[in-house]
């Protein structure tokens, strides 16, 4: 799919009289995992569940179909607001838009993934990049690609447990950002987001959370279970993740969406 295009033509001028910035164009990259039955949950959170309400057709003559849905507002692709592990730090509601739209680098850390479930992305791997592309951008969404989206819905392998409750969480195998390079990343570039495509930010053996912590505690939000990020150059891209605005919440479903330039396209293959 292509966004269509204003990305060419002027920008009409903002109430302040200076011109807008227009909306950018390219191929548009669904980060986000359906809502269903098979949605992957925290083994002690709630599950997605919809009821049917309505469907059919009314006495007036019309058809009409609603649901209800439930589910814990940390499950499926969604976000980590900073108040989810940080004391006083920003809630859904309260996060700016500004911190949820930004280009996106892509650290591609799946061939250590795909030998070591454990696998924890380190200094390195952001050393490593930037030796090849150039300085992370401040003002970015830094976005792990650890390859583990491919085995999702079966929690068996993506989560490596599909057990459910406290007995399950011992059990929970999958890569995550290391504490350390969680540090690094805060004290020497300023980033607006950090995503990946687990369950978590933290590998799934941590049990004190610590890149949570570190992230939450400088307002930094993060982005989980993201999808398709097989599909994003490691650089170029221009990300949109937009959550449910929820009132306080210290996290909610998430619908993120990246642009792919032509440009950015072709130099990925």
């Amino acid at each position: 799919m292509v966004a269509a295009g204003c990305a060419g033509a002027a920008a009409p001028p903002s109430a302040s009289g200076s011109a807008a910035v227009p909306f950018p164009s390219g191929e548009l990259v669904d980060l986000s995992h359906t809502y269903d039955q098979t949605t992957i949950f925290w083994p002690t959170s709630s599950p997605f569940a919809l009821t049917k309400v309505a469907d059919g057709e009314t006495p007036a003559g019309f058809y009409y179909s609603a649901n209800d849905f439930s589910a814990a507002e940390h499950g499926g692709t969604h976000i980590d607001a900073p108040v989810h592990f940080g004391k006083g730090r920003m809630s859904v509601d309260r996060l700016p838009l500004e911190s949820l739209m930004a280009p996106a680098v892509v650290i591609d850390v799946t061939q250590a993934s795909a030998t070591n479930a454990d696998y924890r992305v380190a200094v390195e791997d952001f050393s490593r990049f930037e030796r090849r592309h150039g300085t992370i951008p401040s003002g970015s969404i830094v976005l792990l690609k650890t390859g583990f989206a491919s085995r999702w819905p079966n929690p068996e392998t993506y989560l490596g447990t599909a057990e459910r409750g406290e007995a399950g969480v011992a059990k929970l195998h999958f890569p995550g950002l290391h504490p350390d390079a969680a540090t690094w990343l805060v004290s020497n570039r300023s980033v607006k987001a950090v995503g990946i495509d687990t369950a978590s930010i933290d590998f799934g053996q941590s049990t004190l959370y610590e890149t949570h912590r570190i992230l939450n505690g400088r307002d930094i939000p993060a982005f989980e279970n993201l999808a398709s990020l097989d599909r994003l150059p490691p650089t170029g891209s221009f990300v949109i993740a937009l959550p449910m605005k929820i009132g306080g919440g210290s996290g909610a479903p998430l619908r993120a969406v990246a642009v792919v330039p032509a440009a950015a396209a072709s130099s990925a293959r």
